[in-house]
């Protein structure tokens, strides 16, 4: 096969690419990753330069990996600050790096793209070994594969890279017919706060609307961005994602795209920005120019369960972090990472580290799955 490193995504025929990425998730999706770039969010200013992997046949593209050059760690959601300040302290330099992710964007899904049909862990192979030399070219102290599938943690494993676990908390849907049904399976304490909070919210004078990309005009799409960005500034930075992006993924992604916007009489007060299929609802930005009592947990997380259950959408990842989502039926879930460290020296040390962290992290699972809200017969 014909290894070919790219410098942007609109190298590379977006009807092929898609055809490896699958509809299941659109962060894969051409369109995604075109309008990160097109908006302005990647690029030497913000630490994320392009560097797409494929393999070509005579049939065309075989595989492919979004791989990034990172003089950062900003903006991958697996944090590795402290390998970078360890190299530091030793005189090296861990950037720049290659990471294989979605930038922004902490959601598990295929890291290594492949061609139906063919031989799925050869390729597999073929990219790990393309993406490892390519980390060398380039003078990386390490390349990174972040948020795995079952099939690329494998294909990682196998390939010696070392493996890192973390928690997020996603919701399952069980079937549920509406809401109350699934607040049925709830304690009795629990399922009072839930109800609480909604009542809360509505006795405010709160609605919802319910807008997909195509429906989102320029005067909403600023208000909404207004929303986001104000919730970065609060914490004293500007968004990772730019008015540009959310313009180009409101007209090419479509559907795909979902906000619910929080009404006060005439006027938006909030906004929750979701991506979704019909395998999974992604929770991903939201802002309020307000304070209203519960209104985040409503508009971010029970508007989402709705939506859910109204359209048969099997689970439901909010983002990550955050234990006060397990009150509200998310239960903690492992995500998985992958990391090549080319200095056997410091290789050695993170793979003790990453023992050590792997059992905290699975006691912390244990210790939260006890705090679910669920009756004991619906947990």
């Amino acid at each position: 096969m014909k290894l070919a490193v790219h410098s942007s995504i609109d190298q590379i025929d977006p009807h092929q690419w898609n055809a490896l990425a699958g509809t299941a998730q659109p962060f894969l999706r051409h369109e995604f990753l075109a309008a990160l770039e097109h908006g302005g969010c990647l690029g030497p200013a913000r630490g994320w330069l392009p560097c797409p992997v494929t393999l070509s046949d005579a049939a065309g593209l075989a595989g492919a990996a979004a791989a990034f050059l990172k003089d950062n760690s900003f903006g991958e959601f697996v944090f590795d600050f402290a390998w970078a300040e360890a190299y530091a302290r030793h005189g090296l330099a861990y950037y720049p790096k290659l990471t294989v992710a979605v930038p922004f964007t902490p959601a598990s899904g295929p890291r290594l793209l492949v061609r139906a049909g063919l031989d799925e862990p050869a390729v597999r192979a073929q990219l790990l070994e393309a993406l490892r030399e390519l980390a060398r070219a380039r003078g990386c102290s390490s390349a990174h594969a972040l948020f795995l599938t079952e099939a690329d943690r494998a294909a990682c494993a196998q390939s010696g890279w070392l493996l890192r676990r973390d928690c997020q908390f996603h919701w399952s849907n069980r079937g549920y017919r509406d809401f109350e049904e699934y607040l049925a399976t709830f304690t009795a304490e629990k399922r009072k706060k839930a109800r609480r909070e909604r009542r809360r919210v509505q006795e405010a004078g709160i609605r919802f609307l319910t807008r997909f990309g195509g429906e989102l005009d320029a005067p909403l799409l600023d208000r909404i961005y207004a929303f986001h960005r104000q919730t970065f500034l609060r914490h004293g930075h500007e968004p990772y994602l730019t008015r540009a992006f959310f313009g180009e993924i409101a007209r090419t992604l479509g559907d795909a795209l979902m906000v619910k916007i929080a009404m006060h009489g005439a006027h938006p007060v909030a906004a929750a920005v979701f991506f979704w299929s019909e395998e999974a609802l992604w929770g991903r930005y939201w802002g309020a120019a307000g304070d209203y009592h519960s209104l985040h947990f409503e508009t971010c997380y029970h508007q989402g369960i709705e939506f859910c259950i109204e359209r048969g959408i099997r689970r439901f990842e909010p983002g990550t972090q955050g234990e006060h989502k397990v009150s509200r039926g998310f239960e903690p879930q492992l995500t998985w990472s992958a990391h090549e460290i080319l200095d056997e020296r410091f290789r050695q040390a993170i793979g003790e580290y990453l023992e050590r962290e792997a059992d905290w992290v699975e006691d912390y699972v244990g210790e939260v799955r006890e705090h679910v809200p669920y009756r004991k017969a619906d947990a």
